[in-house]
C-alpha cells in the first residue's frame, strides 16, 4: 500500500502543498469550499499525519519517557497509572522502558556498577526517540545521584531521589506519626515497632515518627521494643516472638512493612497470642495480600498514584521552563482494618 502524503492530496484537490499544510495546522485562513474540498480528500485517502515529521518542524513531540527499575515491583505499577492518568489529560504520548533490576541484581541496589549500564542504556534509546523528559522510577526510596545523565533533557525521580533533581516522594516520617498516633488513639502505651535495615531511608525516617510519637505522646521507651529487621517475613516472624516472650510484651507493634507483618501474624498464632485481643498489629504499604488475611492487617497506604501524576505535572513544569517549586511530600493514609483495637484490661 502507498503512503499517501500532503503532496498526493494536492494533487488530488487540485490546490498547493502549502494550501494542504494550513489546513492540517490550522496555521494560516483557508476558504471554506477549498477546506471543505481539502479536508474530504484527506479523510478518502484515510491520511495520518506523520506525528514525528510534524514535530521536528514544532521541535515538539509531546511524548515523555518513562524509566521503571522494575515493574514487577508492588509501588511500580500504580505510580504508572499515576502518570498515564496525567498524559491522558493533557494529550501527551508515554514510552516506558523496564531496567528489570529485581531480576538481575535482586535486592543488591547499593551496587550501582552492576545496573548503571542498563540505565544509561534505556537514557540513549530515549533520547533517540526525541523524548522531551524523563520520570525516573525507583523500586525503593534511595539516592541514585550521578546514576544517569540526561545530556539536558529535564528529568524528575520519584519513589527514589538524587541531590540535583526534582524528586517526588512520600513523606515516611509523618506516615509512621500518623500510625503511632492512631494506636494512641486506641489506648495503647506499650508499643513495640519492627524495623527494616536501618541503612534504608525509609527505615530511617520511619523509625524518627515512631520516636517523636513516642516523645510527645509521653510513651514509655523500651529499647527491647525496638526491633530491627530486614524487610521479610522471617524477621517479622522471629522478631514479634522475642517480643512476645518479654517478662511485659507489648499490646500493639507498629511494623515497617506488610511482609513482616505476615510473619508477626504467624508468630502470634503460634504462641497462642490473638490478634487483635492481646495484640494490636499496623503494617505500612497496603500490599494486596493484607486485606486477604485473618485478621486484615490494619496498614499505611502510600500515595503512589499522586507521585505519579505530581512528577508528570513537575515535569511538565520543567519542559515548559516554568518555575518549578518543590511540591510537598505527598501524605499516607491509615486502612483501618481488623488487626487493631483497644489493649485488654489487664
Amino acid at each position: 500500500m502507498n503512503k499517501v502524503g500532503i503532496k498526493e492530496i494536492a494533487a488530488k484537490a487540485n490546490v498547493s502543498t502549502a494550501t494542504v499544510s494550513y489546513v492540517l495546522n490550522g496555521t494560516r485562513n483557508v476558504r471554506p469550499k477549498t477546506r471543505e474540498r481539502v479536508v474530504k480528500v484527506i479523510e478518502e485517502l484515510n491520511y495520518r499525519p506523520n506525528d514525528i515529521a510534524k514535530s521536528l518542524k514544532s521541535r515538539r513531540t509531546n511524548t515523555i519517557g518513562v524509566i521503571a527499575e522494575d515493574v514487577t515491583v508492588f509501588n511500580v505499577p500504580e505510580i504508572i497509572d499515576g502518570i498515564n492518568e496525567f498524559a491522558d489529560k493533557h494529550d501527551l504520548h508515554i514510552i516506558l522502558t523496564n531496567l528489570r533490576l529485581h531480576r538481575r541484581v535482586g535486592h543488591n541496589y547499593s551496587n550501582v556498577d552492576a545496573y548503571r549500564k542498563y540505565a544509561e542504556s534505556a537514557v540513549s534509546d530515549l533520547l533517540s526517540k526525541q523524548v522531551e523528559g524523563i520520570i525516573y522510577i525507583g523500586v525503593h526510596p534511595r539516592d541514585v545521584t550521578g546514576l544517569i545523565n540526561t545530556y539536558g533533557k529535564p528529568i524528575v525521580y520519584t519513589y527514589c531521589y538524587t541531590d540535583q533533581n526534582v524528586s517526588i516522594q512520600y513523606n515516611d516520617e509523618q506516615a509512621s506519626f500518623d500510625a503511632m498516633q492512631y494506636l494512641v488513639k486506641q489506648g495503647h502505651k506499650r508499643i513495640a515497632i519492627i524495623s527494616g535495615l536501618m541503612d534504608s531511608t525509609p527505615s530511617r525516617l520511619r523509625f524518627n515518627g515512631y520516636y517523636k510519637a513516642v516523645t510527645e505522646f509521653q510513651l514509655p521507651f523500651n529499647p527491647q521494643y525496638i526491633k530491627i529487621g530486614d524487610w521479610g517475613l522471617d524477621s517479622g516472624y522471629r522478631l514479634t516472638k522475642e517480643l512476645l516472650t518479654l517478662s511485659e510484651p507489648p499490646t500493639a507493634v507498629l511494623v515497617m512493612n506488610d511482609v513482616m507483618a505476615v510473619g508477626t501474624l504467624r508468630a502470634a498464632d503460634e504462641c497462642g497470642c490473638q490478634i487483635p485481643r492481646d495484640l494490636s498489629v499496623v503494617g505500612f504499604d497496603n500490599r494486596e495480600f493484607s486485606d486477604y488475611l485473618n485478621p486484615r492487617i490494619t496498614t499505611m497506604d502510600l500515595p503512589l498514584h499522586e507521585m505519579g501524576y505530581s512528577s508528570m505535572s513537575m515535569l511538565t513544569g520543567l519542559i515548559n521552563e516554568k518555575e518549578v517549586k518543590q511540591e510537598e511530600q505527598p501524605l499516607c493514609r491509615l486502612l483501618e482494618r481488623e488487626s487493631v483495637a483497644p489493649p485488654r484490661q489487664e
